[in-house]
């Protein structure tokens, strides 16, 4: 599985998730989506010349955006090592310790992606509610693609705990849900 790069051209990177190749998949390209909503957050809020909380919002922003281009990645790891302890031999003593054990860390990725997914999508409707009304599409679209990529996320979430009662089920799921169109 060859890694992905974020310098690589978007043509590039739309080629990799349409290949046959496991990665990157849903994980990063949520991951990636959010990043653009945040970018879509900081612009607007730096268009919006007036408003007393856009440099705090830019901020925010775009720390969020770093920190999802290194959850995109992250993703593509954790997943790495899944298939890793997928393919340990079935009779291998230790290979249902190392794959719960590999899902279980997979899911910790999805689970801040759906943390920051929702703050994105929650600086998203407090720009189109209070920045600049021309660019409330654009805060819209920000709040859209978050909220996506938190749902996501959250499903991502569930499915690599699949079977087990924990926690951080509950909290994808009530991240997700707290993302709102503004």
């Amino acid at each position: 599985m060859a890694s992905f790069s974020l310098e690589d051209p978007v043509e590039r990177f739309l080629d990799r998730i349409a290949s046959a190749e496991p990665a990157p998949a849903g994980g990063s390209v949520a991951a990636v989506a959010v990043a653009m909503a945040a970018g879509l957050v900081a612009m607007a809020a730096r268009l919006a010349h007036d408003w007393p909380k856009g440099g705090e919002v830019v901020e925010r922003a775009e720390a969020l955006r770093s920190r999802m281009t290194t959850l995109a990645l992250a993703d593509e790891d954790a997943y790495a090592k899944v298939i890793e302890a997928l393919r340990l031999p079935p009779d291998s003593p230790s290979r249902a310790v190392e794959v719960a054990a590999a899902l279980s860390g997979a899911a910790d990725v999805p689970l801040a992606m759906a943390e920051a997914a929702a703050e994105v999508a929650e600086l998203a409707a407090l720009v189109a509610q209070e920045g600049n009304d021309r660019l409330r599409g654009d805060a819209i679209v920000a709040a859209e693609l978050a909220a996506a990529g938190a749902h996501g996320a959250a499903e991502l979430v569930a499915i690599n705990l699949a079977g087990r009662d924990d926690p951080r089920v509950g909290r994808a799921q009530d991240l997700a849900a707290a993302t709102r169109r503004p």
